[in-house]
């Protein structure tokens, strides 16, 4: 049995119950909690395989004492659905086992109160840089389990060790490994480009290029002006979003190594010559005129909706902008493009971040065996199929992407192509000492609103960057 909680906020979609599914559905003012009863046999009463998992699992169910999973899931663009089915799938495959799904689009509210009591949940899909900062402070706190048994140990469905599986680079980041140990404490989840989005229709009309260089890119924000269009938006109240613009413009002008240093807190490494030059660019968008006026007042869903209407030519985001916005209006004809952040001289490599979502299992969660079986079960090819299916997104496995050629969207698809054009990275702080009070992420981003008005230079917004790394490591030497 299933049952699936879901926190519902006024921003967020409500699910749709399935007919002939012997869901039922009750509310209170604040959850709304479907309980599903799920058997093992089809429509005809034949029994489901569930690709051969079931027969391979069931046998060893004695492993697992506690046969009651909790999860907690971000719900983002990419919905419930597929979550809701690959439980069922689990469930199928492990017969006796209950899971229990807490599903939110502001999950890390929800479940901070319940960890504090001591509730844990036992498995989290939840980002270390969600803007509530629980996993970051998980991090910090030693709060997360060690995963490295679970990629050093076969897959489910293909005995290749599970960190072979994994794209390349991903697991030897931050993002996985935080202290840089060799242990890996946040497994990946699915893979997405990220650069400058734009309409492909809009520049086919206009017979706009797109610009490889920072002096190519503020030449088509001149020529855009004329026609009535700026330059640029972005989520202003969430300026992370514009670490698909920073990170690959600092990796092309200063060099991935010196990025690397930037993301383990190495003092200079943000104020290099390179780096003050792309900050002056960056910082140029805004006071030069380029930015869609009222930008810094806009969430993410207002500043996408403003650029898929052709307020302006780009927004920094991801290939999930398309799942996210499913519903928005946009231009006629829109059609998503996704292309590289600038670099700063012609014949420079030019760089694409990935955006990589991340699973955790919390070090006290009650039932981390099954918790990492359930983790070993997402890497499955049924379920990356299932994620296609459902979320019109692709994992962080190197057979993901032709495996869900045929099943997701052909904006998810081609926008994929973008690695054509650049070299992928994969950026993440690494974690903070605990008592650390300082936290460099908000120095880069926070600022961005007076960077973009002029209050604050270039060089004082590196300067303060600087100071918060001298800060944390002042707290690594006591």
């Amino acid at each position: 049995m299933k049952k699936a909680i879901s926190t519902l906020l006024a921003v967020s979609m409500c699910a749709v119950a399935l007919a002939g599914c012997g869901k039922s559905t009750s509310t209170d003012s604040t959850a709304s909690t479907e309980t599903t009863s799920e058997n093992t046999a089809d429509a005809e009463g034949a029994a489901t395989p569930e690709d051969s998992a079931a027969s391979e699992t069931s046998t060893s169910m004695d492993q697992f004492e506690n046969k009651k999973l909790n999860i907690a899931v971000f719900e983002g663009g990419y919905g419930p659905d597929y979550w809701n089915e690959i439980i069922d799938k689990f469930e199928a495959a492990y017969p006796g086992i209950e899971v229990e799904m807490q599903i939110s689009p502001s999950i890390g509210d929800v479940i901070r109160p319940q960890i504090v009591a001591g509730n844990v949940p036992d498995f989290i899909v939840m980002n270390d840089n969600d803007p509530t900062g629980l996993i970051a402070s998980m991090i910090k706190e030693k709060g997360l389990m060690d995963l490295t048994d679970v990629f050093e140990g076969p897959g489910i469905d293909d005995d290749t060790l599970l960190k072979d599986q994994v794209n390349d680079g991903i697991l030897e980041t931050a993002k996985c490994q935080p202290y840089g140990d060799g242990k890996i404490y946040l497994a990946p989840f699915n893979s997405s480009p990220m650069g400058l989005v734009y309409n492909k229709t809009l520049f086919e009309e206009m017979g706009y290029e797109l610009p490889t260089t920072w002096e190519e890119f503020f030449a088509l924000g001149d020529q855009a002006k004329k026609d009535g269009y700026a330059l640029m938006t972005y989520a202003g109240i969430y300026p992370g979003y514009m670490e698909s613009l920073l990170w690959p413009s600092l990796a092309s002008a200063t060099g991935i190594d010196n990025v690397d240093d930037i993301s383990n807190y190495v003092e200079g490494s943000c104020s290099t010559p390179e780096t003050i030059e792309v900050l002056e660019n960056i910082a140029k968008i805004g006071t030069g005129g380029y930015l869609l006026d009222g930008t810094v007042a806009l969430n993410h869903t207002q500043s996408q909706t403003e650029m898929m209407m052709n307020k302006c030519l780009f927004i920094p985001n991801g290939n999930w902008m398309e799942n996210e916005m499913a519903e928005a209006p946009r231009a006629d004809n829109f059609e998503f493009g996704l292309w590289t952040a600038p670099v700063l001289k012609e014949g420079d490599q030019a760089y694409v971040m990935t955006s990589v979502e991340q699973f955790s299992i919390p070090a006290n969660a009650k039932n981390p065996e099954l918790a990492k079986e359930f983790l070993r079960f997402l890497y499955t090819e049924d379920s990356v199929r299932l994620f296609a299916e459902k979320a019109n997104g692709i994992y962080a496995l190197k057979d993901a992407t032709e495996l869900s050629k045929e099943l997701v969207s052909d904006g998810i698809y081609s926008m994929n192509a973008i690695y054509e054009h650049g070299i992928s990275m994969v950026f993440g702080f690494a974690a903070l000492p605990e008592g650390c009070k300082v936290v460099p992420r908000d120095k880069v981003f926070k600022a961005l609103s007076d960077v973009m008005s002029g209050k604050m230079s270039a060089e004082e917004w590196a300067q303060g960057i600087e100071d918060s790394f001298k800060e944390v490591n002042s707290m690594t030497t006591q």
